[in-house]
């Protein structure tokens, strides 16, 4: 057995469906902003980069603000909710979700895929899915 592969198996999995949601719950549903950045320096590392489909986002700043923008712009009861349980192995994680006004329609899905490092969100990739025709 390899160096690497011996460091692989000791290392503990992190708990990615509890990173995950509350990456949901207590970053993108957080109106606060205080309550927001402080979530933020507790789940993410000190230099986070968050992949948008359309952008990147880096640092925990600028990550709220994006958050704190989504929630603002669609509305008072607008919120993620995730969909079963969060996967993950190595390091990687993965947490489909929904979101749109709480009691409405769904108005988009996509999946969150983190990179946890030492039990935090290093990277974030947020996957939006084709709407239904």
């Amino acid at each position: 057995m390899s160096e690497i592969d011996h460091a692989a198996r000791e290392t503990p999995e992190p708990d990615y469906d509890h990173i995950l949601r509350a990456n949901l719950e207590r970053i993108f549903n957080e109106r606060d902003a205080g309550r927001r950045a402080a979530a933020l320096e507790e789940l993410y590392v000190a230099e986070p980069v968050m992949f948008e489909p359309t952008s990147v986002v880096e640092g925990r700043s600028a990550i709220s603000m994006v958050a704190g923008n989504l929630l603002e712009q669609f509305g008072p009861t607008f919120r993620f909710t995730p969909i079963g349980i969060a996967v993950g192995h190595h390091g990687l994680g993965s947490l489909q979700w929904q979101a749109g006004p709480e009691g409405g329609p769904v108005t988009v899905t996509g999946a969150d895929v983190a990179e946890v490092v030492d039990g935090r969100i290093a990277r974030l990739w947020v996957l939006l899915n084709q709407p239904a025709t």
